[in-house]
């Protein structure tokens, strides 16, 4: 008997240098790679996972952050089932542009999609001694734009991680009734 399968679109989006790919590539490998290049445009990644009997399909839609791809985002986000906003706990200032990326990542979804989860990251979680955004700052954020929850993660030391994806697979499966 085969499992039933389910595929869902992730986007990552946030400012240019905060981990995204690093973020993305020790979830798929479990390694950290230290000299990530520049993300242009967008990659694309496929992991499959098991949640609960069930297999899902996920392709994880690595936005680059800089301004110049930032127009891009809106016909990448379409079809998204989820997304995740990253920011870098060491620069408050990637953080403080949150509504600017929500409102550019929600211009290319349906009214329906407008309803996806969104998860605020705090990526570089191993530089804590260098940290200018505390957990708390965060708090008020997720008050809107349907933003559910909020995790900080180190793609260098793997801390939190599967517990990114692992999260935002969950409510993803909850908002199709399929968990």
């Amino acid at each position: 008997m085969l499992e039933p399968e389910v595929t869902f679109k992730i986007c990552i989006f946030g400012d240019g240098g905060v981990g995204k790919t690093t973020l993305t590539r020790r979830y798929l490998s479990g390694f950290f790679e230290m000299d990530t290049k520049m993300t242009l445009g967008a990659e694309i990644f496929v992991k499959y996972v098991s949640v609960k009997d069930m297999k899902v399909v996920l392709q994880i839609w690595d936005f680059g952050g800089e301004d110049m791809f930032r127009f891009l985002l809106p016909a990448y986000s379409r079809g998204s089932s989820g997304g995740i906003f990253m920011y870098d706990i060491t620069r408050y200032q990637s953080l403080k542009k949150l509504d600017d990326w929500i409102k550019t990542f929600k211009e290319g979804l349906t009214e329906k999609e407008k309803q996806i989860p969104i998860l605020i990251v705090g990526g570089k979680l191993d530089l804590q001694e260098k940290r200018s955004v505390l957990a708390e700052d965060t708090v008020n954020l997720l008050k809107s734009d349907n933003l559910f929850d909020h995790i900080e993660c180190s793609a260098k030391s793997g801390e939190n991680v599967e517990l990114v994806f692992e999260t935002l697979v969950r409510k993803m499966l909850e908002n199709t009734n399929l968990n």
